[in-house]
């Protein structure tokens, strides 16, 4: 029945892991074994007894009652017998069991035990098992579960997760066929040999329109039907009688042939039973038709005569799939598209399912208790398990993931219901910001400063930024995972123009205390008027302190009674009645940005506004930690420095000094290193130190700020006037390196090129956060970008969107806010249209519902009063007001509106239908459909900082797509709408969820590990500790999470460049998947991982399907780029390389001419860049018979060689060797012309020897060699290694050139300029 099932089960269509199923055992690692839990090789300094935990995989023998009777089992002492049950339901042929016990040798054994404590256990043991009987629990369980492992389960409403939510294309992507090809049109290309004519890469249009088809799903083949009908029946619950009897539920089932069967769920198993739809008599039907089974899947397929074959046809089509792009989220929140297919279409189609409204009864019981939980007894208990050992950590982290990911989902959900209005408040008397809800057990409140406690720093402004860095500060404490030391869950959430807390309730919090006892037991009580103190809190807090370099420091009440604290004032200690200490309001974690509040934020009002020049809307203006940490770095490395000039001058430092220079050098590194904190292991360092005289003892370096400079404290005495002076002094320094390094530094890198270019806001965004720079400083980011250079043209453009973006954003949230959400869609569509389609329509009107508008009275309505130039006026306003930036005049009409209503979509939530958006009227002045601009791409003269020629206007006005295609689902066509947007095009508003979830500890070390051996040249402990990362990272996330894909990307490169391609390849495939489902269809970091993939693919000898994933991330990037990104030379340098090696000369010259025009673009004409790609280009006019072409190209880069590296570089040398021998053999050349241009050469026999090689992608702001061990990767690009006799014995021997071992590649020569 079940012989190819390949250990998954469907759930709408798509295949579950079960939650409760060790993850590591779906994917096996590179290590050789299943990802449990294996020998982690640490550092030196952090070695432990349990250094190597050794692990013994085996594989046992499970006794069935039922056919086939015996199975196979793989197993790990290391694992639980609650892992071995997983693994027993998935296996092929016993989908049917769930309620049953394990025994050995005649005894139960507890399914909460580790395998290792089973007695006498070992390979080849025999366990039986045991079918036990069912409670209604179980019996609900197993009916949800054989519903989605028969198909039947349909497809579900979700409040939380979007329509096509963790949606993977990967499998859709090779062949490539176009977007709305058939399955049938797939298998074909599949098979078809590639051409010229007919690649992937045939067609591209350089400056065409993005295709927004790339990110909707394919129309995809049905699952076959196993049976018509599965549902609970109208009997339910039984009755007190049958009860007694043991009758626990009743099921209704339809087969294919039609016949319908009334079955009772009994405590032993399910029978069908004499009741039928108008009569009930749930007892067993009399012989010769009594059947009973005690699976529900054994009984079905009893009962229906064809359900053995579909289901095993479901079972194939199911192993059809790839299992990571089928299998449920169990640990991280889905992505949501921003683009989907029409509510009518295929792909989206809303099926009947009388289940659907059943299984909030099936999962949780009549009374819906089954589902409530104390989460916060969970979560602080889970902190709480022992961690001595690595077994212990890593069975501690595993269940942490696992509690943060299911109260993550259990309060955003909560949170929709409480912005939508569905929960009570608990106090319904206080105004709207004010109120408080529990739902769930979670606590929420509005991110609203609606009790008047932010009333001088800002207001509901200053209450909505300190709740998002409460969270953050939450994330950040609960990564120190300081014993002794309780933080709430937290998450917030952005839904219809208002942000929600959510958090765990605190024990006691709730409490009324005596009169003159404060409500918290440390920190400041009500602002910063009462403090409290307690010793309790002192050790705890000051570990933190120590972390985050915040300093022991005084404050004073409002009585001028001094307080000695170990955080911010702000920061609170709360003794629970659970005995746990809670560290809350973690908003002021770090001091304030002074040099952005003193020119920006006025406490005074001048005729009831605040001046222009000082309007900053809030006072929450905080120094990032990554901030901190840098000049901490800076602070170290002057230490060292001072500390090895007095070693010099005492003589000491003598063969140590080398040590000790190494050691000042690993402290100034970028922000990417690790922290080095001197005081946390004094002892061993004092011992080294004692040693080795050479070396610097950095225990006693420290450096710490107030956090509470410039916030209203008044100390007393000279002394303390001057300590906080001196304070003050500390933070200035701070935000004046921040000025004046960190943001030049980061303009720098992205001028020169040195780090990869940020494709979209988000990667713009996390590059800044990753340097320590805040939002707020995109303005003088954009100002610093106003210069000549082209890369920095592009920089400024992408910083001005995201601008616009944000400010629309907060324009949009303020109209939503006091909106009932029936109407949030009419508001954003008359948003959208006056900032995105006030060309089109110069005075869009707004769709309301005059029957909503009716119902709603006491809504606020004045969104339907905007027009495209306020809101236009509005934007230029908050961008003023927000990041001290002037847009430019004509900024509305030069903003690329594809990508623009992109970055609005994934900031607000937005799903919007898919279809071809028309920005802009046509004109007489324009070609025919210029404005009508196929997917959303409009023509610009500038487009980030250069010309955006090409052929954008002359895309042929026809729509693409066939009649089931989901573009076409639309009931409206665009040129017929007075607008660009109507209420239907906004399909659904999903949550924008910001979570504190903290990284495991021991997954990161490993990783960090890995990572210091590569780059020290340890390749081997660098690729075990590697793998054992990836094992970590395995069993403590599960497979699909973000930080699995990252550690899969990263363990791909280096494999790559190890030289294991087979490996980089199944490694950067699940990186694209889990990616795709996580992050993001059309993420920056999704469309890296597809370049790599393809660049791993054609080193393993898979052009073709290479090509199909670069042409996948080129239309990727066109759709949140748009054409011509600075970093995209590498790529097209790469599909030249890879369409060379097919062959396909003349397509590979197009693409080495459009990367050395875009390098002169943004490099300039005169650079080592350019130069290298005319050289490369030159190679390729020659194999495509243009030898004076080829001779020019060659001359240019040796003329840039000779003048910028001169005459004695390699490089120079080699072009002008080059030049020569094109030159001499040109006539030699023209004589075989003819046979060449008659095809007559030999495809196959040009090997990659003769090519150029590819080069990876560099990540957004990083280099492309990070990441590799600190090495340059062997397929670094620069000069072609090839000479200059084999290419020509290619080109005159019509393509018969011998192949030869290939030779060491040469460097960059970018990387030896001067």
């Amino acid at each position: 029945m079940g012989s190819e099932a390949g250990g998954v089960k469907t759930v709408n269509g798509h295949q579950e892991a079960d939650s409760s199923q060790p993850e590591n055992q779906l994917i096996a690692n590179k290590s050789g074994h299943d990802g449990e839990n294996g020998s982690i090789v640490k550092p030196a300094d952090a070695e432990t007894k349990d250094e190597h935990i050794v692990e013994n995989v085996f594989h046992i023998t499970i006794l069935l009652p039922h056919q086939p009777y015996k199975i196979q089992v793989p197993v790990s002492t290391q694992g639980q017998v609650q892992d071995l049950r997983s693994s027993i339901v998935e296996q092929p042929g016993t989908f049917q069991y769930t309620c049953f016990h394990l025994e050995y040798n005649g005894q139960r054994i507890n399914d909460f035990t580790e395998l290792s404590d089973v007695k006498g256990l070992s390979a080849d043991s025999e366990l039986k098992l045991v079918e036990d009987p069912y409670t209604e629990r179980e019996a609900r369980m197993h009916v949800v579960r054989i519903r989605e492992i028969v198909g039947a389960a349909g497809d579900r409403t979700d409040a939380l997760n979007g329509v096509d939510a963790s949606l993977s294309l990967h499998e859709t992507v090779s062949p490539w066929t176009g977007p709305d090809a058939s399955s049938a049109a797939k298998q074909k290309t599949a098979t078809s040999k590639l051409t010229a004519e007919a690649n992937p890469l045939a067609g591209f249009d350089f400056n065409g329109p993005a295709l927004l088809r790339t990110i909707l799903p394919t129309n995809q083949d049905a699952s076959p039907k196993t049976i018509k009908a599965l549902s609970v029946a109208p009997w339910n619950p039984p009755p007190p009688p049958y009860r007694q009897r043991g009758h626990l539920l009743y099921i209704q089932l339809t087969t294919l042939e039609g016949e319908q069967f009334q079955i009772t769920s009994h405590v032993s198993g399910f029978f069908v039973n004499k009741s039928s739809n108008s009569k009930f008599d749930p007892m067993p039907k009399a012989a010769p038709k009594v059947v009973m089974a005690h699976s529900l899947l054994t009984l079905i397929q009893s009962l229906s005569h064809s359900f053995g074959d579909a289901f095993n046809k479901l079972l194939e089509a199911n192993n059809k799939r790839d299992p990571l792009a089928s299998f449920q989220l169990t640990s991280a929140l889905p992505s949501n598209p921003w683009l989907v297919s029409a509510p009518s279409s295929s792909a989206t189609a809303h099926q009947p399912d009388l289940t659907r409204t059943q299984e909030a009864y099936l999962l949780s019981g009549v009374d819906n208790t089954e589902t409530l939980r104390d989460w916060n007894e969970e979560i602080q208990s889970t902190r709480e398990l022992p961690r001595e050992t690595v077994q212990d950590r890593v069975f501690r982290e595993r269940l942490i993931a696992k509690i943060f990911a299911e109260f993550n989902d259990a309060a955003a959900r909560g949170a929709v219901l409480v912005a939508r209005g569905e929960v009570a408040p608990l106090n319904p008397t206080e105004s709207k910001d004010a109120q408080i809800f529990v739902y769930n057990n979670i606590f929420y409140s509005f991110g609203a400063d609606g009790v008047g406690t932010f009333t001088l720093e800002g207001g509901d402004e200053a209450a909505r930024v300190a709740v998002g860095k409460d969270v953050a500060g939450v994330k950040c404490v609960n990564q120190l995972d300081i014993p002794g030391l309780a933080t709430p869950g937290t998450i917030i959430v952005d839904y219809l123009g208002r942000r929600l807390v959510a958090q765990s309730i605190v024990p006691g919090i709730f409490k009324q205390r005596e009169p003159d006892e404060p409500q918290v037991d440390y920190g400041g009580v009500e602002g910063k008027d009462v403090v409290a103190d307690n010793d309790a809190f002192v050790s705890t807090f000051s570990q933190v302190s120590k972390a985050i370099r915040v300093k022991k420091h005084p404050v004073w009440d409002k009585e001028g009674k001094k307080h000695v604290l170990e955080g911010s004032v702000e920061t609170k200690g709360l003794l629970g009645t659970d005995g746990r200490k809670y560290i809350l309001d973690l908003y002021r974690l770090t001091p304030l940005d002074i040099s952005w509040l003193d020119p920006y934020w006025s406490d005074g009002m001048c005729h009831g506004q605040k001046p222009e020049e000082r309007n900053y809307p809030h006072r929450m203006s905080i120094l990032r930690p990554e901030l901190v940490d840098t000049y901490w770095r800076v602070k170290m490395s002057d230490y060292v420095q001072v500390e090895l000039e007095k070693k010099n001058k005492d003589g000491i430092l003598e063969e140590g000094a080398e040590d000790s220079e190494s050691t000042k050098r690993s402290t100034s590194g970028n922000g990417d290193a690790a922290h080095i904190d001197g005081p946390s292991h004094p002892e061993n360092r004092n011992d080294e130190s004692t040693k080795d005289p050479g070396r610097i003892d950095i225990s006693a370096f420290s450096y710490t700020l107030n956090p509470d400079v410039f916030s209203g404290q008044s100390p007393q005495t000279a002394e303390e006037k001057e300590e906080w002076a001196n304070d003050e002094r500390e933070v200035r320094a701070v935000a004046d390196h921040l000025h004046e390094k960190i943001i030049p530094e980061l303009v720098h890198d992205l001028k020169e090129g040195e780090v990869g270019f940020p494709m979209d806001g988000q990667s713009l965004s996390r590059l800044m956060h990753k340097r320590g720079i805040n939002i707020r400083y995109l303005g003088k980011l954009a100002s610093l970008s106003g210069t000549s250079s082209p890369r920095l043209q592009a920089l400024k453009a992408l910083a001005e969107q995201e601008m616009v973006a944000r400010a629309f954003k907060h324009v949009a949230n303020r109209y939503l806010k006091d909106l009932p959400p029936a109407m949030a869609t009419c508001c954003l569509a008359h948003l959208l249209n006056c900032l995105l389609g006030s060309d089109l329509n110069s005075c869009p009107k707004p769709q309301i519902d005059e029957d909503l508008q009716y119902l709603y009275k006491d809504a606020d309505y004045s969104f339907a009063d905007v027009t495209p130039q306020s809101l236009q006026a509005e934007i230029e306003a908050q961008t003023q007001m927000r990041y001290r930036y002037t847009l430019e005049e004509s900024w509305s009409s030069n903003i690329r509106s594809a990508q623009l209503q992109r970055e609005i979509a994934l900031k607000l939530g937005l799903q919007l239908l898919a279809k071809d958006y028309q920005y802009r009227l046509a004109t007489g002045s324009r070609s025919e459909d210029s404005d009508h601009v196929t997917n959303g791409t409009t023509p610009q003269p500038m487009v980030n900082g250069h010309s955006a020629n090409g052929n954008i206007n002359k895309k042929k006005k026809k729509r693409n797509g066939g009649e089931t295609s989901p573009l076409c689902a639309s009931a409206s066509t665009v040129p017929d709408r007075p607008s660009t947007f109507g209420v239907e095009d906004i399909v659904n508003i999903v949550p924008v969820v910001k979570d504190s979830n903290p990284k495991s500890v021991l997954a990161e070390e490993a990783l960090e590990a890995g990572r210091i051996s590569m780059y020290q040249n340890q390749k081997e402990l660098g690729q075990e500790l590697l793998l054992e990362s990836l094992s970590l990272h395995e069993q403590i996330y599960g497979i699909l999470h973000p930080e699995v894909a990252r550690v899969y990307h990263q363990l791909a490169m280096l494999y790559y460049n190890m030289d294991e391609k087979d490996a980089a390849v199944e490694l950067a495939h699940k990186a694209v998947v889990i990616s795709e489902r996580t992050i993001g269809i059309d993420s920056d970091e999704t469309i890296l991982s597809y370049l790599n993939l393809s660049l791993f693919e054609h080193a393993n000898h898979n052009t073709g399907v290479a090509l199909a994933c670069m042409r996948h991330a080129l239309e990727l990037w066109k759709i949140i780029y748009g054409s011509n990104h600075p970093d995209c030379i590498t790529t097209f340098n790469n599909a030249a390389v890879m369409l060379q090696h097919l062959n396909f000369f003349h397509q590979s010259r197009v693409w080495f001419e459009k990367s050395y025009a875009i390098s002169e673009q943004m490099s300039g004409k005169d650079s080592v860049n350019t130069a290298t790609l005319a050289f490369q280009l030159a190679q390729s006019l020659a194999l495509d018979q243009d030898h004076k072409g080829a001779v020019n190209r060659m001359r240019e880069a040796y003329s840039i060689f000779h003048h910028k590296l001169g005459a004695e570089d390699r490089n120079t040398k080699e072009a002008d060797s080059w030049l020569n021998q094109l030159t001499v053999n040109a006539v030699s050349i023209a004589k075989h012309a003819k046979d060449v241009q008659a095809q007559k050469i030999r495809r196959a026999l040009f090997t990659p020897r003769v090519t150029l090689r590819t080069q990876p992608q560099a990540p957004v702001g990083r280099s492309s060699t990070e990441g590799m061990g600190g090495q340059t990767s062997r397929v670094s690009g620069g000069l072609d290694n090839r000479s200059i006799d084999e290419l020509m014995q290619y080109i005159e021997s019509n393509g018969d050139a011998n192949k030869k071992t290939p030779t060491k590649k040469r460097k960059n020569p970018r990387s030896r300029r001067t």
